[in-house]
């Protein structure tokens, strides 16, 4: 009798930068949620990303817990998947140092992400901030994923990782897992609803801009009601229907009808009932993740149990990841004759 196949492993990373906001939660931890049965998960709380650029110690702590809160109350079951914070396990800096001498510094200087975070002053920003990418790398074959949930801005990092692990393996031998980004097609990107050409964040200078999953009821309906439309009033998902197209997308992930089903629905009523609508299910979506969080956040201690508890289960495997690579590297002159 033939034993089940093994399922992939996927490791998914994500900043502890506060409090998350809709697009967070459909682009990415929502289907980190779904896929918790399917997939052999490690979720990380990638702390060490978070000081690329300066960062206040203490609010750096507040978001990290936050972060766990959120991704608990959103349905990541600790059970069932491993849940911890990126610095609890020293693995990562480990392997970030080990992999940069496969990293050619041409490929980081081709990075888009460095380009747009340094905001034309290269010069002056952090070393880490450019080798950002390696130490992403570093996260994900620290495990041996075989797929990596990111959005379509995250993919170059994912080739970059990709390069290195075979890199890697032809210097050294079969030592990595060379992975795949996992991008989904639909609702990995949700827009601002005050310019939906732009991707939805917080960063923005206008509140209005995005949903965050602690905004009230009346927080949802006004900013929906206030959200940007396009021209016409046909309620349709298009190319030259930006603004409709984003708040068609955000009904449909979070109520299960498809797009399709909801343009029928909606012919001849308008963005004003379109609106409405959404914002009713948008409220309906979120109320429990809300309620979970208040209960998380009411008792700080127990999240702090539990990420201690996924360290401990991910330095197990990145520990005898380690050895490996060490020993491949020719850095174990302790066993190097035995």
């Amino acid at each position: 009798m033939s034993s089940a196949p093994a399922r992939k492993r996927v490791l998914s990373g994500i900043q502890p930068s506060g409090v998350s906001h809709i697009g967070n939660y459909l682009g990415a931890i929502r289907n980190w949620v779904l896929q918790q049965d399917i997939y052999d998960n490690v979720f990380c709380i990638v702390n060490l990303h978070a000081i690329t650029l300066p960062t206040d110690p203490t609010t750096l702590l507040e978001n990290t817990l936050t972060m766990a809160n959120t991704l608990l109350a959103a349905g990541i079951d600790p059970k069932r998947s491993i849940l911890f914070v990126q610095g609890d396990v020293r693995e990562h800096t480990e392997l970030c140092w080990m992999l940069n001498s496969v990293t050619q510094y041409g490929e980081l200087r081709r990075m888009t992400q460095f380009k747009d975070k340094a905001g034309g002053a290269e010069e002056g920003v952090s070393a880490a901030l450019f080798d950002y990418p390696v130490l992403q790398a570093a996260d994900i074959l620290l495990y041996d994923a075989d797929l990596v949930p990111v959005g379509e801005d995250q993919r170059q990092h994912v080739e970059l990782t990709r390069d290195v692990a075979i890199r890697f393996n032809s210097r050294y031998g079969e030592t990595f897992v060379v992975p795949a980004a996992d991008i989904k097609a639909e609702g990995a990107k949700v827009m601002a609803l005050d310019d939906p050409t732009k991707k939805m964040s917080k960063s923005s200078a206008s509140v209005g801009s995005y949903i965050a999953l602690t905004d009230t009821p009346d927080e949802i309906s006004r900013k929906i009601k206030r959200a940007v439309t396009d021209s016409g009033g046909e309620v349709r998902a298009s190319a030259d229907k930006p603004a409709i197209t984003n708040l068609l997308t955000m009904h449909a992930l979070l109520s299960g009808s498809g797009i399709p089903e909801l343009e029928e629905h909606f012919s001849g009523k308008g963005y004003c009932a379109l609106k409405a609508e959404v914002a009713e299910v948008v409220v309906t979506a979120l109320r429990p993740i809300q309620e979970r969080l208040a209960e998380l956040s009411a008792d700080p201690d127990g999240t702090i149990a539990i990420l201690a508890d996924g360290a401990q289960r991910a330095r197990d495997r990145a520990c005898r990841k380690m050895a490996l690579v060490r020993e491949r590297m020719g850095l174990e002159l302790t066993n190097a004759h035995r």
